[in-house]
């Protein structure tokens, strides 16, 4: 029998709509920064910053992670976050290994198709083409992995992580936080990472520093941020994230105009290189930190364009970022080999970055309208005995989805 404090717990949660413009949109700009030398590109935050759309998706999931399922554990419900969040681990599990059978499919066909091996070793499946049987088996541990689909693994592993972590913010929120730091800063001195195929290589996500990102967010959606809030939103903290910005992209301007770099001190450049993205640098950290403490300060839960209609296309897509990422996969190799085969024009760039971006609004509104397509199937007694504590997770939690460098 559910009490009365049990089913105020499991009342629906309303949805943040920010969070899926901003999936939404790091789904755009994963897809325009997978297509090389696109003009395009050139709009997504990576230019114009230390931080890319991979801190986007790995900080609102585990932002997500916390704000529904920290009430959920607190409530005495572990077993039944456990059970989704695993649940949710393993489609992303299939989903990966299904991308890579179409991914490493589509790739060699096209090599064969046009005769051109280049595809084979830029994506990183001659091997398998040559060694299917072996490399298989390294595909399905999560060792194997083409270029473009290493982000999945990161995923897998922090959703299956996921319930621990939750259950010790719960008890101990900033002691668990202390003690990510801890781990990421052993990782890095200790050059801690998973192993991964051929022999003497890493991931290219390192899980030991990536999840400082992912338990910091949780921390936040658990409501410890409004501990910090007066601070964060004060005028200094916003100074000095304004400037941390500004050098920031001064810094990433000298990667694109020469005569830029001759102002930066040669003291200055050997402090901040290598600007390591395996091993979650802190000044991508960081500046990821500085313009999400602006971007929250002008945007907020209720404004009012998140109901605009010119806004609804990067939401729909934000809603059903992982079968939208992977179809993003493919539609940014398919716009490499065009421009690679036939022109690299503008035009031509501007017209495969933008038919590809149209295609995920029309593939996403697809997924949104089949959602609403009621199941005539399904008998009364299976609605009346479905789970109270799952009926509340997938409105806002459906979607703890994938990111790509």
């Amino acid at each position: 029998m559910i009490t009365r404090d049990q089913s105020a717990l499991l009342a629906p949660v309303e949805r943040d709509l920010r969070l899926d413009l901003f999936r939404g949109i790091g789904l755009w700009m994963i897809f325009l920064d997978h297509i090389p030398h696109d003009v395009v590109a050139w709009l997504t935050l990576r230019n114009y910053g230390f931080s890319d759309a991979a801190e986007f998706f790995v900080f609102i999931s585990g932002y997500l992670v916390g704000w529904i399922y920290g009430p959920i554990v607190a409530g005495g419900w572990f077993l039944a976050a456990l059970k989704r969040l695993w649940r949710r681990a393993a489609e992303m599990y299939v989903a990966h290994i299904m991308l890579f059978l179409l991914f490493t499919a589509q790739i060699a066909r096209t090599a064969r198709r046009f005769d051109n091996p280049m595809y084979e070793h830029e994506f990183n499946v001659f091997n398998f083409l040559s060694h299917p049987d072996e490399l298989i088996g390294q595909a399905i541990v999560l060792k194997y992995k083409p270029v473009n689909l290493d982000v999945l693994p990161l995923y897998i592993t922090l959703v299956f992580a996921s319930p621990f972590i939750v259950w010790c913010l719960v008890r101990r929120p900033n002691l668990t936080l202390a003690g990510s730091v801890v781990l990421y800063a052993l990782s890095r001195w200790f050059d801690w990472n998973v192993a991964s195929y051929p022999p003497g290589t890493h991931w290219y996500f390192n899980p030991f520093c990536w999840q400082l990102m992912f338990v910091f967010a949780a921390w936040c959606g658990i409501g410890q941020i409004e501990t910090i809030a007066k601070w964060i939103w004060s005028r200094t903290v916003m100074t000095l994230a304004a400037a941390w910005l500004a050098f920031a992209l001064l810094i990433v301007m000298t990667w694109h105009v020469p005569a830029l770099e001759a102002m930066i001190p040669k003291w200055m450049i050997k402090a901040i290189y290598p600007i390591d993205k395996t091993d979650l640098d802190m000044l991508r950290f960081t500046h990821f930190m500085a313009l999400a403490i602006w971007v929250t300060y002008f945007i907020s839960r209720k404004w009012r364009a998140l109901h605009a209609a010119w806004l609804r296309p990067v939401i729909v897509c934000g809603q059903h970022s992982l079968p939208i990422f992977c179809l993003g996969v493919f539609l940014s190799f398919s716009a490499h080999w065009i421009l690679t085969q036939y022109s690299k024009g503008f035009w031509e760039q501007l017209a495969v970055s933008v038919v590809g971006i149209a295609i995920m609004i029309g593939a996403a509104w697809l997924l949104g309208r089949a959602e609403r397509v009621p199941n005539l199937f399904v008998k009364v007694t299976e609605v009346e005995e479905a789970d109270p504590v799952l009926e509340r997770a997938p409105a806002a939690t459906a979607n703890v989805a994938p990111a790509a460098h």
